[in-house]
């Protein structure tokens, strides 16, 4: 034989066995795919799986200027629709993660033969199909070998499959909208949110691009870790450059581009972030009511978690966070000299307690806390939980200026926490009822306890406008109405009175006749006296239950100073009374409820009912601009400084329209309240410590006008920059055919001509 014929033959031998190989794989690669189809390798969605993948969708709570308050979930997943993604993000994904998707089928077959020659050196060869396909059906994928083979397999099957149910735009929706991105982020909606703080539509090309670059990995490229900010960036790059590679951007856009900083604004959706904490907690409440007695068509209940609904809030984001904002450098500051002066309290921060007493009050919140709790259903004894608490620990606390990093022992740290006072504000449209702010406390991760819906304080002179407002009501008596300003002593047995009744005055100085427009501004207590007997306590009472305050009020003449103890949320409905035109409209959050399709499943409409005369409710307010034009609320006016900067956050205030409102003291400065209204929003505020035992030893810092009335000052003020909100700066609208006079030197004068004709008929007669 021939050398060339040896050659021939050898060369024959090797093409037949080259065709046998590629033929038997080619056949193996059917029969993979048969075997597949037919369920051997473990069962395939069907397609009403594939028209209808599970997905744990995030109920969405929607403020009524259309901004995303926050949300509740199990997985963080708000859907998106393909004409809300931006097309720069598009074109980000196809250049980076499948360059052929407009091509294929599923099945990137030339992506999979370089893989395969490549030996995967230049990445895998799964299409976004086929990644899709992963996420809907069987999620990460196997490290064994054999079992990742047949995955494979099953992943190129569903991939053919949603090729067929479905369009390229709605595979790229499903796919945007299964990614997750950590730190709660599921899909891309709420990863544009939670990294940059802006919807998808929103975002640039270079944020576009660090999203994508986290699909490759999103723990190793993630751009908010310390260890991976720098990998994310570089990943970022290459995106740009594969846009460039495809002729979607310019080299010169490209490299402008990759020089920009990565730039975040990172924005957690947890329930201890974000905006609205408190009031989205108490929705939770609410939610979880509703579900249980208005169920799905086929009897079941709506899961928040799971069923994607989206709840149509009456909070505005802006006023919100405005609120919010106001809150924080007030208390910051007021936290600050509240420290200064507690450097001389030997029992700090407490007043008035024994260390007996002091000891009490730290172990009762000790056994509140989590800790205890934990400890004790884990059947750890109670010596051993106590010891627990006294032995250092490293831990993280809440400071103003961001949490620190410390060791101290847990019952230090309770006594640590005591010191912070606490805030709330809540702000209600006056026509509507609709609450715009909601701030229940000074920070929802360390501090859980609402102040607005929870917390219940005695509400000192801020209840007197509800006896004032009796008397009106019940005797029509003018604003410019002369009573004494001397000790009214109700006797023991009248209203039940156990001993004799008869307040002083907060400043001790008596004399003379007081109007009741300057005794209200003044918070004169002996003139509030004499009106609660004129009225009774039982009336008062009566009003108050009208005015929307559902707490036990117990009718005795002490109420007339606010010794009672009341919510935020009943305040604020209440006072909400006077600018209404005598219109009591119950507060209410939630304007309606939709499912995830947009089907209305719930409208929600204001409670209303006339508790007051209009006449006599703009007599109340009348009486209640005195207290902002020469009473204790007079601050808000003034120009120049009176008041040190350490005291009084944002003083001078200036404002200069109407505004009605009454400050709040309480016994020992441990609460302070200011309640202000103009023509259309009513705003309440309330300060003071975690215990009464826990406040400002002076009144001059411990007074509502100091503690609470700041916070208001500084939340309208920037409610009013933004003349979008519409906040009212007019006058109080003043009903037709007014009976009580309102114009003292009128009313002065029209008594003076009564007492003159009963002087001419007693002479007559």
């Amino acid at each position: 034989m021939t050398k060339k014929k040896v050659e021939n033959t050898a060369f024959e031998k090797i093409t037949k066995w080259l065709w046998i190989i590629f033929i038997s794989g080619f056949a193996f690669v059917i029969l993979m795919f048969l075997l597949g189809s037919l369920g051997v390798f473990g069962t395939l969605p069907t397609f009403e799986d594939l028209e209808n993948p599970e997905n744990n969708l995030a109920t969405e709570v929607i403020s009524i200027d259309g901004k995303t308050l926050g949300k509740y979930y199990k997985e963080n997943r708000t859907p998106i629709r393909y004409k809300d993604l931006p097309e720069n993000l598009v074109k980000a994904l196809i250049a980076t993660e499948d360059v052929r998707f407009y091509k294929h089928s599923g099945i990137d077959l030339y992506g999979t033969a370089r893989a395969v020659i490549k030996l995967g050196r230049d990445g895998g060869a799964s299409t976004v199909t086929q990644q899709l396909a992963k996420l809907l059906f069987h999620g990460e994928g196997s490290k064994n070998l054999p079992s990742r083979l047949l995955q494979k397999v099953k992943e190129w099957i569903i991939a053919i499959r949603l090729e067929r149910q479905y369009t390229k735009q709605e595979i790229i929706t499903m796919y945007f909208n299964k990614q997750g991105f950590l730190f709660n982020a599921v899909g891309i909606r709420s990863a544009a949110r939670i990294y940059f703080g802006k919807e998808p539509r929103e975002l640039k090309m270079e944020e576009a691009a660090v999203l994508v670059a986290m699909l490759k990995n999103p723990r190793q490229y993630n751009p908010h870790r310390e260890v991976s900010k720098a990998k994310s960036l570089l990943r970022r790059n290459v995106v740009l450059k594969q846009l460039e590679r495809n002729g979607e951007i310019t080299m010169s856009q490209k490299d402008s581009l990759q020089k920009l900083p990565l730039v975040l604004d990172f924005s957690p959706e947890d329930t201890g972030y974000g905006v609205a904490t408190y009031f989205r907690e108490y929705l939770r409440g609410f939610l979880k009511n509703w579900v249980k007695e208005n169920k799905k068509p086929d009897g079941s209940e709506y899961n928040i978690y799971r069923d994607g609904l989206k709840i149509y809030v009456t909070l505005d984001s802006r006023m919100q966070k405005y609120a919010e904002e106001a809150m924080e450098e007030h208390m910051s500051n007021l936290q600050r000299v509240f420290f200064k002066v507690q450097k001389k309290n030997k029992n700090a921060p407490f007043y008035e307690l024994t260390k007996k007493e002091v000891k009490r009050s730290l172990t009762s919140a000790m056994k509140r806390s989590n800790r205890y709790k934990r400890m004790k259903k884990q059947g750890v004894s109670e010596a051993k939980i106590i010891k627990s608490f006294e032995e250092k620990t490293k831990m993280r606390v809440f400071s103003w200026k961001g949490d620190i990093d410390t060791i101290m022992t847990p019952l230090d740290s309770i006594r640590y926490y005591k010191h912070f006072l606490q805030a709330g504000l809540l702000s209600v449209e006056a026509q509507t009822g609709h609450v715009k702010a909601w701030v229940g406390g000074i920070n929802y991760k360390h501090f859980q306890y609402d102040h607005v819906k929870q917390g219940k304080r005695q509400v000192g002179s801020t209840f007197k406008p509800f006896v004032y407002a009796t008397a009106i009501n019940q005797l029509q008596l003018s604003p410019c109405e002369e009573l004494s300003n001397t000790i009214w002593t109700i006797p023991q047995g009248k209203y039940g009175l156990t001993k004799d009744w008869a307040p002083a005055n907060a400043d001790h100085k008596y004399g003379g006749f007081k109007t009741l427009k300057n005794a209200l501004a003044t918070s004169t207590n002996v003139v509030t006296a004499q009106l609660i007997d004129k009225t009774t306590p039982e009336n008062v009472v009566k009003l108050a239950k009208n005015l929307g305050i559902e707490s036990d009020i117990i009718p005795v003449p002490s109420i007339a100073l606010g010794t009672v103890d009341l919510t935020l949320y009943e305040m604020a409905g209440a006072y909400n009374t006077f600018p209404s035109k005598g219109m009591y409209i119950k507060p209410m959050m939630v304007l309606r409820i939709e499912d995830k399709n947009g089907t209305v499943l719930a409208d929600f409409t204001p409670k209303t009912k006339e508790v007051l005369s209009e006449e006599a409710a703009y007599t109340v307010v009348n009486l209640l601009e005195g207290v902002t034009q020469y009473g204790s609320g007079a601050r808000l006016r003034s120009s120049a400084g009176s008041y040190p900067d350490s005291i009084v956050s944002g003083y001078p205030y200036k404002f200069r329209n109407p505004i009605g409102g009454k400050t709040g003291t309480t016994q020992n400065q441990s609460d302070g309240w200011f309640m202000g209204f103009v023509p259309n929003l009513t705003t309440g505020v309330w300060v003071g410590g975690e215990d009464r035992a826990i406040h400002f030893p002076g009144i001059a810092r411990g007074q509502g006008a100091s503690m609470a009335l700041p916070m208001w000052a500084l939340y309208m003020k920037k409610c009013y920059a933004n003349e979008d909100l519409k906040i009212s700066k007019k006058s109080f609208s003043k009903p037709a055919n007014m009976k009580i006079e309102l114009d003292c030197e009128k009313y002065q004068q029209n008594s003076v001509e009564n007492d003159s004709t009963v002087v001419d008929d007693a002479d007559f007669f």
